[in-house]
Parts: C-alpha cells; structure tokens; sequence
C-alpha cells in the first residue's frame, strides 16, 4: 500500500562509497573533522551551508543558554527512568526528550512561528510596527491566553539569559526584523493583556535564530540538541550520586489520594 508522497526519493545531506563519506557537497573525513566546531556542523547539516561567523557565534551561545536549568521536568523524567532502568542510557535519555512539547523547550518553536507571523503581516500590510504588534496579540489572545516568549515563573524580574543573548546579537549588529518585532509585542503587552511581562529565553532565542537565518522549522531542534548534552550530564551523576528515587519518594509523599474510599 502506497502511503503519501513517493515521487522524490532524493536526500541531499549524505552519502558514502568505499573510500570516502560525504556531508552535504564536504570530505568528511579531509574537509570537516578537525577543521569545524560541532555548532558549525550543527547549522551545515540542517541548513546545507557553512555559518558565517555571526552565525556561528549567536548558535553557539543558544546552546550554552538552553542546555541546562537545574530540575527541570525532563531532567527529572530522565534521572528517575535512569534510576529504574540503569542499564538503559538511550531509554532515559529519550524519556526526557519525550516531555519536551509546548509548554517545556518547544515553546521556543511556537514564539518563533508567531514571530514569524507577525513579520510576514507586517511586510504585507506595511503598517506601523506597533499597530501590527497590538492587531496579532489581539489575535493571539483569541485562541491562546499566553502569548509566547514572555513571562517566568522564577525569573520574574528578566530572564538573564534572554537579556545577555539580546545585548549578544545587538552588539554584533544582526538584531532584525524579528527581535524588533517580538520587542515591539512586549511593549504592547501592558494595553493588549493588562501587565506587563519579561522577555524569556524562549522569545529571545527563536526571533534571534530566524534573524540570522536558521530554518523556522528546525527551531525546536535547538532545544533537543542543547538539552540532550544537559540530560547526559544529569544522568553521568545519576550514576554516580542517585536521586531518581529521593525523587520519585518525594513525588509520592507531595501527592495526596483523594479518591474514593
């Protein structure tokens, strides 16, 4: 049974004969080992170009901002599938990925697609940037109540890493059409929702990364990449000093049975 389209059975990422391995038009072997970082290899295989140095840099720092933030639900999904499954790195590993969807690191993919959005009405409409920001939280704010990209539930006062990675692209000049527009949905948020709200991580990353010109639909990718490095870190101490139980205990203990008798 034919499922879906089968009238392109190309791939243009790589290929290999007996005595050489090639990545996206590059020697692996002569061209790329020992000659790029891995962040460079990253942004060459999604995108089938080598960064340039703004490229580079910026995607370098998304990762380091994103790969770790202590407990979080992934990073304890993980360690408490570790400490079930010990014999499992890849299980575990995958169980915190697993979790990573709107509300956990792919938040990040939904803002930019929004961002996204709201430039493309803007180069349509060639209305004043603020008015556009107003009419899409507006729109926004019919289907979702959260508008993506900002607020924190501990970094009430700004998220340090969304303001260092702002002060990052502006000092080196690459800010664009999509960080002003997400600057100009804060602005407008006090009108639109009634308060106002710190730019996050995941407002700062996707407007940035569309601005440099990462592919709008690998933007979650940068969460699954960064945080898998964090996941392997919790789970190298997991190994060495277990908590997936005191967890999974404490989780237990939290939670009050309130069903039937």
């Amino acid at each position: 049974m034919r499922i879906g389209k089968q009238d392109a059975p190309y791939t243009a990422i790589c290929t290999s004969d007996a005595d050489s391995i090639t990545v996206r038009g590059h020697d692996l072997v002569n061209d790329l080992m020992g000659r790029i970082d891995f962040t460079s290899y990253f942004w060459l295989l999604v995108t089938g170009r080598m960064p340039n140095e703004d490229q580079s840099y910026l995607t370098n720092a998304v990762l380091v901002a994103l790969a770790e933030h202590g407990l979080v639900p992934s990073v304890v999904a993980a360690r408490m599938t570790y400490a079930a499954a010990p014999e499992a790195l890849q299980g575990a590993v995958a169980a915190g990925l697993l979790g990573c969807g709107s509300v956990v690191l792919g938040s990040a993919e939904i803002a930019g697609r929004f961002y996204a959005e709201c430039v493309a009405d803007l180069r349509a409409s060639g209305d004043p940037i603020e008015i556009v920001a107003k009419r899409n939280v507006e729109r926004w704010r019919e289907h979702t109540k959260a508008v993506p990209g900002f607020g924190h539930p501990q970094h009430a006062g700004g998220d340090p890493r969304a303001n260092r990675l702002l002060e990052m692209a502006d000092e080196r000049g690459v800010s664009g059409e999509h960080v002003a527009m997400m600057r100009a949905l804060k602005a407008v948020l006090p009108e639109t929702i009634g308060r106002d709200l710190p730019i996050n991580v995941n407002a700062a990353i996707p407007s940035i990364m569309l601005d440099v010109g990462f592919p709008l639909a690998a933007l979650k990718g940068i969460g699954l990449l960064c945080r898998t490095a964090g996941l392997i870190g919790h789970l190298t101490e997991e190994a060495e000093r277990p908590i997936g139980f005191i967890l999974s205990g404490n989780a237990a203990e939290a939670i009050e049975y309130d069903g039937p008798g």
